[in-house]
């Protein structure tokens, strides 16, 4: 994709993006008690975790601060995500009415289109405070260096490709079943399992969420390489994962599109 189109996409997602945050104006109360849900959540499964740190001392070999790191590095992926697949979650209706036909004829990408149409503003603002709270634990955590810090933000990174991959299959899920609710739900409720190290699990489920469903290696690695937990091998597997995962997502995607039906047909 050279530098034109980069620009194109960027300013087709800026003008969605003002879209949609123009949409949250028009029932402001009800944002604000879903902003409030979202952080009251956070909260108390955060008081929980201290409270079953400091009452055993430590989970499986992690300090209290380390274990708040596994969790706010979840919430932070987890924020990402829904903040720019918001769209997957609608994306049934637009099959089911036949507005996907008009995706399709667009002059840009319907994959695009299908998975960046909907930025939800609301886990947008529960950023900063995740990147300041994360911030602090790393300094009260101590001896990581500046390398291990690019790591954890490239592996962030990683997951997040993790991520979009999921939610590609689901896409190309709804376009062949037009169901995507369960599906996008079983996504939810795996990915939940990364809130803590992945360490709990005994084996061989942490194999299978690990590599099988790579939760571990999206929730979990990105702090097991900060903390120097993890070997440079497990890094490239981690990496060649990631990238076979989204390859298989866009095979999957075209497929789908092929295997398609116009609502007009």
């Amino acid at each position: 994709m050279d530098l034109i189109n980069k620009n194109k996409y960027l300013r087709v997602w800026l003008y969605m993006a003002m879209a949609s945050f123009q949409s949250f104006f028009v029932s402001r109360i009800g944002a604000i008690l879903f902003l409030f849900g979202k952080v009251m959540r956070v909260l108390f499964f955060l008081g929980f975790l201290i409270i079953l740190v400091l009452k055993t001392k430590a989970l499986v070999g992690y300090d209290l601060w380390q274990v708040i790191l596994f969790y706010l590095t979840f919430n932070l992926i987890d924020a990402i995500t829904q903040m720019l697949f918001r769209e997957v979650y609608r994306f049934r209706q637009s099959i089911i009415s036949g507005d996907f036909d008009f995706v399709l004829i667009k002059p840009f990408n319907s994959l695009f289109r299908s998975l960046f149409g909907w930025t939800d503003f609301l886990d947008f603002l529960t950023l900063v405070p995740l990147f300041i709270a994360i911030g602090y634990i790393i300094n009260k955590i101590g001896n990581v260096s500046a390398f291990g810090i690019v790591i954890y933000l490239l592996m962030i990174l990683n997951a997040l490709l993790i991520a979009a991959s999921f939610h590609i299959i689901v896409l190309s899920l709804a376009v062949l079943t037009t169901e995507i609710d369960h599906a996008i739900m079983i996504y939810r409720d795996i990915t939940g399992m990364g809130k803590l190290p992945i360490d709990i699990y005994t084996e061989p489920i942490r194999s299978f969420i690990t590599f099988a469903i790579p939760v571990g290696i999206m929730m979990s690695y990105p702090v097991e390489v900060l903390l120097g937990r993890l070997n440079f091998i497990s890094v490239i597997i981690a990496f060649a994962v990631s990238f076979t995962l989204f390859f298989i997502s866009i095979v999957s995607w075209k497929y789908s599109l092929r295997c398609y039906t116009s609502a007009s047909s």
